[in-house]
């Protein structure tokens, strides 16, 4: 019987959502993904008119470009530009010189909703306890920069309540139930990994809600900045998620 390697970091995009995508339950929280080519960026628009390119392996939301089309032609938005084409394969030459040899994505794009006019997603972070049971220790808004299609702090996001970015869209009792709801999707999603990746102590899942507030999983990430969470009112919770991460050797 082979031996399943221990990483503690699992860097393909497409290697978790596999796995992810084998759960009855995380499926509906799973956007339609595919391996990029010319045909399935092609029927991927055609099926949704708007979705979003990632590099399998990259962090920080670097090479993410949303791609959309319409009956004026076709578009993407790469960093704070955005290019209009009214081909497919006109536009899908330039998008080449980006993604260029590198293995990429093509994901359902979900409208995100807004705060202040911009685009954010959710942070929810999950760990391994000092009693070695997967725990949700953390969840956190990020709010995009101006211009920008991607919400990462390290491209200009800003970290935001869970509480304040939800004041608009549910009351306190509906916003209490969906983040009992993203705390089990958190700690379902990090077992489901563990499984396939024994080797994993934490994981960051970029949850995205639609207008109806229904959590759709952009990405499970492996090595999860705890640092980000030292942005909250409650120093309780990054003092756990820090706490956590000190005893299973991550800091």
């Amino acid at each position: 019987m082979k031996k399943r390697k221990t990483l503690r970091h699992v860097t393909s995009k497409w290697a978790k959502t596999k796995v992810l995508l084998k759960s009855r339950t995380m499926r509906t929280y799973i956007p339609e993904t595919r391996r990029m080519s010319r045909q399935s960026l092609q029927e991927m628009l055609q099926l949704y008119g708007m979705v979003y390119i990632k590099p399998n392996s990259g962090t920080y939301g670097n090479g993410v470009i949303k791609v959309e089309s319409g009956s004026s032609g076709y578009s993407f938005h790469a960093g704070t530009k955005v290019r209009s084409f009214g081909e497919y394969d006109e536009m899908y030459e330039s998008l080449s010189k980006f993604v260029k040899s590198r293995s990429y994505l093509v994901q359902k794009g979900i409208h995100l909703l807004k705060y202040k006019e911009r685009r954010f997603d959710l942070r929810v972070m999950v760990q391994k306890n000092t009693s070695d049971r997967w725990e949700c220790t953390g969840i956190i808004g990020r709010v995009a920069a101006e211009g920008k299609a991607v919400t990462n702090v390290h491209n200009g996001g800003k970290l935001v309540s869970v509480e304040r970015l939800l004041s608009g869209y549910a009351s306190s009792a509906r916003q209490s139930s969906l983040v009992r709801r993203l705390r089990r999707i958190g700690v379902t999603a990090a077992t489901k990994i563990h499984a396939r990746y024994p080797g994993i102590k934490e994981i960051g899942l970029d949850v995205a809600l639609d207008g109806g507030l229904h959590p759709w999983i952009l990405e499970a990430n492996t090595r999860p900045d705890p640092f980000i969470f030292r942005k909250l009112k409650d120093r309780r919770i990054f003092s756990r998620i820090y706490r956590y991460a000190k005893a299973y050797g991550r800091l």
